[in-house]
């Protein structure tokens, strides 16, 4: 269980992030149009998951506009925006803002993904929402980055994470 902050007060999540060079856990998650999307459509390239509790929170939105920037200079990468959030509102954020260089999908069906990347918030005021964090995939489905953000107000560490994609 990962101990994190939520401004200032700690909250928990269920487990902790996948290990670095463990084989990434198989999800299966909802995008666009409602439709299944899981790790293996992503084979052979490198993944970028981008978790966060909600699109419709400031942090979270400037995650997801940062990393849609970031994306298009990419070579052989998606980025996986992963939340709770019913795809429509996904889909509502990324029209509304220009979102088009990262994929949204959500864990709303089962909450599976939250509780296997160790990332679904067990107490505090966003129970049973996915903690701020980010899991680097390589082409073999290895893990080879990590970081679980300590605070869930603050924005993750980008410069860290496009870094692991070198």
């Amino acid at each position: 269980m990962a101990k994190v902050t939520l401004k200032n007060n700690e909250v928990h999540t269920i487990g902790e992030l996948p290990a670095i060079n463990a084989i990434a856990p198989a999800f299966n998650l909802v995008g666009a149009g409602l439709a299944d999307k899981s790790l293996s459509d992503y084979k052979g390239k490198r993944v970028i998951l981008n978790i966060f509790p909600s699109v419709d929170t400031g942090t979270c939105a400037m995650s997801v506009r940062h990393f849609n920037e970031s994306a298009a200079k990419l070579d052989n990468a998606v980025v996986l925006c992963i939340s709770r959030d019913l795809p429509f509102a996904q889909d509502r954020f990324c029209g509304a803002e220009g979102i088009k260089n990262v994929e949204m999908l959500s864990d709303f069906r089962e909450g599976q993904f939250g509780k296997d990347y160790g990332v679904l918030f067990t107490d505090g005021p966003l129970k049973g929402l996915l903690s701020r964090a980010v899991v680097i995939i390589d082409p073999q489905g290895k893990v080879v980055y990590t970081e679980q953000v300590a605070e869930t107000t603050n924005e993750p560490n980008y410069e860290k994470a496009l870094a692991a994609l070198k």
